[in-house]
């Protein structure tokens, strides 16, 4: 499977040295939460005035959250009870006290260039990025579901206003992808009532999203293919998660997830 993180894949709203972030992300999905970091406060200080910067930071703290807790391996979702019935984890107090900070100062530099230019297709990615990054740690990570909710919405209204200007913002429909597939898998009844506050739930929707970012995003395909993984699983269609996992696993070596994800179904 081709890289998704090449320049030429991407018509995505791209930061001022979109390269730098590339090899941020690459060295993300791979683990290597180091040299991320080193990165990403790199471009930091060359692009100070770049909320993309930030929030790519804080996605890096997420991540390497995520894997010390082992919160992406896929036995957390294939079973509704398990997901429901899921600990409240233990954060890193110290990490979540870094990510914050990034997360804030994402929102403080998007809210000044969007104050100037409303239709700043960058600060708003930004902003995508921002409130997805805190609705999975709410929901993964705190278990505040309803605190997950809100953000998901957030996020998913600055996404379509995005699309509006740029439907080549790949990235993107992540935001939309994962509202309408995790609250599409619920039984029709709480469906309903999701709806009722707003959100959307279409299943079939969310799949078409998450492919339009793994096929074509810059930053987001690869967790994108990850997420389709994990639905293929759900839908017992071994065949396209062991492709996805397959894939990621050779882009990606250093990551133990996909290789130890690919191994149970073989």
């Amino acid at each position: 499977m081709p890289a998704l993180l090449s320049a030429e894949a991407a018509t995505a709203p791209v930061a001022q040295d979109s390269q730098m972030l590339d090899r941020g992300y690459r060295q993300m999905y791979s683990l290597d939460f180091p040299a991320a970091h080193a990165t990403f406060l790199s471009y930091q200080q060359t692009h100070p005035a770049d909320p993309m910067g930030y929030a790519s930071n804080a996605a890096a703290y997420l991540f390497s959250e995520f894997d010390r807790l082992h919160i992406l391996e896929s036995d957390l979702f294939l079973d509704d009870k398990a997901f429901d019935g899921r600990k409240k984890r233990t954060p890193d107090p110290a990490l979540k006290m870094e990510l914050e900070k990034e997360l804030a100062k994402s929102d403080e530099l998007a809210a000044k260039i969007l104050a100037q230019k409303p239709d700043d297709e960058n600060a708003l990615f930004s902003q995508v990025m921002a409130n997805g990054l805190r609705a999975d740690y709410a929901a993964l990570i705190e278990k505040r579901n309803l605190a997950s909710l809100a953000y998901m919405k957030t996020g998913r209204t600055i996404a379509l206003k995005l699309l509006a200007i740029d439907p080549t913002c790949y990235d993107a429909y992540l935001a939309i992808g994962v509202e309408n597939y995790l609250l599409g898998i619920n039984p029709a009844p709480v469906r309903w009532v999701l709806r009722m506050t707003g959100a959307q739930t279409d299943k079939q929707e969310g799949l078409q999203r998450l492919r339009l970012t793994a096929d074509k995003g810059r930053y987001l395909a690869p967790f994108a293919r990850l997420l389709l993984a994990v639905a293929a699983l759900r839908d017992k269609d071994r065949p396209t998660a062991r492709i996805l996992l397959a894939g990621l696993a050779e882009e990606f070596p250093g990551n133990q997830l996909y290789v130890t994800e690919l191994a149970r179904i073989q």
